[in-house]
């Protein structure tokens, strides 16, 4: 099964990256056209909504299709109709017939692709690499996507700068038919389904086997109560930058980068480390420096020091994130990979903007570093709770 499992895996990641580096030019070009053109709050939120809600709604279907279906074929067609809409797109823009409601569609069909592609790569590892090597590859590739948002912005601005949106929207629609044809050569071995099953009945016993398997069912609650208190270092930083060490743009820009070194930094710690002998300890610990480092950003007194935290937050991400998606792909079947890892897409895409229900119009009449030290509690009390009851067992 595993025959040749580095040149393939190796095949499959660098398709992934490539096309997430198209994404990300895309997805920021977007959002900044948006921000120029129209200057709205009420427009740039609407266009966060579209960018999770569309995620989340086809994420309940998604993985009965990924353990219906051929996962390569869905993860291909999704990119190819990502590719298509944007290339239409791209065609108005160079028309003069495009408007901000055509780039909300847009966003809102990407992130219905997004819903697919996601959970459809955390299904396809397991298929490709042996089990010891899971947290390695994870970390590959965790350090590959941190790698392309570190240099996302940068080429983004570049791009949209000097040749405008439309070439970064067909920059987008190259990369993604490189990646299409590189994952079209993977060679992943075929999986035996149930066809004799409706995609109801799938969805059906999907939710049926979580509510089974008491420590995948904690493992998706931890999920969204642990990203749920980290909202305010997600989303709320650019204000705290702002308010208390100043507004300079280069300031904000540090701040996104900074983040992304340490992803990269824990990426690689990952890649060379060997495993964990107990990955719940590992998550647990990573994710206690999480909460101890949000009061650190909150009261950092200099912007160096806020920035060292920063970059020390970026490096525990994905040493939390590993071990808990090595976990699932080892202990969970491989034909329910795909419904698994897309209520584990759910989770993750409700916890941010319900926490952002809550702590976003706080930060309005409350200091940022106060929501912080909330948050940060918060992550510590989850992390407490399922060390002292052993909630996390792997």
């Amino acid at each position: 099964m595993y025959e040749n499992w580095k040149i393939q895996t190796g095949k499959f990641l660098t398709a992934q990256t490539i096309s997430l580096f198209g994404s990300v030019l895309v997805q920021y070009a977007m959002v900044w056209y948006l921000t120029l053109h129209t200057g709205s709050g009420k427009v740039l939120t609407l266009s966060t909504i579209c960018g999770f809600l569309p995620q989340v709604l086809i994420s309940l279907f998604a993985g009965t299709w990924l353990d219906r279906y051929d996962r390569k074929k869905l993860m291909m067609i999704s990119d190819g109709a990502i590719a298509f809409v944007t290339g239409i797109l791209g065609i108005s823009f160079l028309m003069g017939t495009a408007t901000t409601a055509s780039v909300i569609v847009v966003l809102a069909i990407r992130s219905v692709g997004s819903g697919i592609q996601t959970p459809a790569v955390q299904a396809v590892i397991p298929q490709l690499v042996p089990k010891e090597a899971l947290v390695q590859v994870n970390g590959i590739q965790s350090t590959s996507s941190a790698i392309t948002n570190f240099l996302g912005p940068v080429a983004s601005g570049a791009v949209l700068g000097i040749l405008g949106i439309e070439a970064t929207l067909f920059l987008d629609v190259i990369t993604a038919m490189i990646g299409i044809s590189i994952t079209a050569t993977v060679m992943i071995p075929k999986l035996k389904r149930k066809t004799e099953v409706s995609s109801w009945g799938q969805m059906a016993e999907g939710i049926a086997y979580i509510r089974r398997k008491q420590d995948v069912r904690y493992l998706l609650i931890f999920e969204f109560m642990t990203l749920f208190f980290v909202t305010p270092s997600a989303f709320l930083t650019p204000l705290l930058v702002s308010r208390s060490f100043g507004k300079e743009v280069w300031r904000l820009t540090c701040s996104e980068m900074t983040y992304s070194l340490g992803m990269i930094l824990g990426g690689l710690l990952l890649a060379v480390w060997k495993g964990y002998p107990r990955r719940a300890k590992a998550t647990l610990l990573t994710g206690t420096w999480y909460g101890i480092l949000m009061f650190g950003i909150g009261l950092a007194p200099t912007f160096g020091i806020y920035l060292l935290c920063n970059t020390l937050i970026g490096i525990a991400s994905p040493c939390y994130n590993a071990p808990i998606t090595a976990f699932l792909q080892n202990r969970v079947p491989q034909e329910y990979h795909g419904r698994v890892f897309s209520f584990l897409q759910i989770a993750m895409s409700m916890a941010f903007p319900l926490g952002m229900l809550i702590f976003g119009p706080l930060a309005d009449v409350m200091k940022i570093s106060r929501l912080l030290f909330i948050g940060g509690s918060g992550v510590l009390g989850v992390m407490a709770y399922s060390f002292f009851r052993k909630k996390l067992n792997f």
